[in-house]
């Protein structure tokens, strides 16, 4: 049998940026990020999107603070489990509020520290946590998701948790969160176009590489 070779992180950052160039940043407002990363568990991107489409503009924290708690269950509803997103939302706006609302008070501390306060907020998850940080706060957290697990296993790497998945990127790529966001953002773009759970492997720029398509 074709044995296929299998690629290193950075080999596959680069063949996935030659597929589909520069992506976009998440956003540059640190609580948009909090707020639709909440949102956007166990649900499509397509719902979060119409659901901030239909406010208008993501409230800022201050203000999810200052509205009653209904008020924020209606926003998440359109995503579901929107008690639970609700609490998690609100939960995060105090804690950036413990920060004075500053991206810079927030980035002056240690990851680990901040990466342990978000874990200790009910409904806040590694996923999401690692979001956060990496998105609002430009911190080198390499996020790691259900497209990214996939994708690496249908390439025939053997990594046995997110944990050996973390350190693959982090071992192949630049310690920085631009690379790790846009690494992020890419895998989610070719997971979403082609890494189904059905794949489409007849157009898949990583067809080449794949282990899947020699089963």
């Amino acid at each position: 049998m074709e044995r296929q070779a299998v690629l290193s992180a950075d080999e596959l950052y680069r063949e996935l940026y030659k597929a589909y160039g520069r992506p976009p940043w998440w956003s540059q407002d640190p609580f948009t990020v909090m707020f639709q990363a909440v949102l956007v568990q166990n649900t499509a991107w397509s719902s979060v999107q119409k659901a901030c489409a239909a406010l208008g503009e993501v409230p800022s924290a201050q203000a999810v603070l200052a509205l009653p708690v209904e008020e924020v269950e209606n926003m998440a509803r359109p995503c579901g489990f929107y008690k639970a997103k609700a609490r998690a939302i609100r939960a995060l706006a105090a804690w950036y509020g413990g920060y004075g609302f500053e991206r810079r008070a927030v980035q002056a501390q240690p990851l680990k520290k901040l990466r342990g306060e978000l874990l200790n907020i009910k409904g806040v998850g590694a996923e999401t946590a690692d979001v956060i940080l990496l998105y609002a706060f430009y911190q080198p957290a390499f996020v790691v998701d259900a497209y990214t697990r996939r994708l690496l296993g249908r390439l025939g790497l053997d990594l046995k948790n997110d944990g050996e998945v973390r350190a693959y990127f982090e071992a192949g790529l630049p310690r920085s969160a631009r690379h790790y966001g846009w690494c992020h953002w890419l895998l989610l773009e070719h997971g979403i176009a082609f890494c189904r759970k059905r794949p489409r492997c007849a157009a898949c720029p990583l067809r080449a590489a794949c282990a899947q398509r020699l089963k």
